[in-house]
């Protein structure tokens, strides 16, 4: 990590000094190996944040617009899902339309409780068991369908 940091300073660098456009701190800049900073600099690309690209593409204000309830997901939810990652994104668009946000994960990560935050009413792990992550991947499956099915359970004893 610190040679590629140092890669990518000493890019931004030769950026500056070579064309006089500062990308140093510019954020998403540093993204796949510096390629931001040179679509930025080189190309005049203006730099937009993924989640905001998806939530446009799949037209989410649409989608969202008449659900009573909005389920999102991820891999692990864990202290860097706030900064970005499509889960808060969805939760973003939910929340401007006043839905409720369930977020099921393939399993939890240290901080994962900072999504309550930023628009996510209750988080729900898949994995039913301590695994491998060979062994989760092979009963994906199962365990996203035990997981909705719990969720779904839960949600009729609340009277949703």
């Amino acid at each position: 990590m610190r040679l590629l940091d140092a890669n990518l300073a000493h890019y931004a660098a030769v950026i500056e000094r070579t064309i006089g456009k500062s990308v140093a701190d510019m954020p998403g800049a540093g993204a796949a190996g510096g390629l931001g900073a040179g679509l930025h600099a080189f190309l005049g690309a203006r730099l937009r944040p993924g989640t905001e690209i998806v939530m446009a593409a799949v037209e989410m204000d649409r989608v969202v617009e008449d659900a009573d309830l909005v389920i999102t997901g991820e891999g692990r939810l864990d202290g860097q899902t706030i900064h970005g990652k499509t889960p808060i994104g969805v939760a973003s668009v939910a929340q401007r339309r006043g839905k409720p946000v369930i977020a099921i994960a393939g399993s939890l990560g240290q901080g994962f409780e900072a999504v309550y935050d930023h628009g996510i009413a209750a988080v729900f792990s898949v994995l039913p068991r301590p695994c491998t992550l060979a062994e989760a991947l092979v009963e994906g499956a199962d365990n996203l369908r035990d997981a909705a099915r719990n969720i779904a359970a839960t949600l009729k004893i609340g009277g949703f």
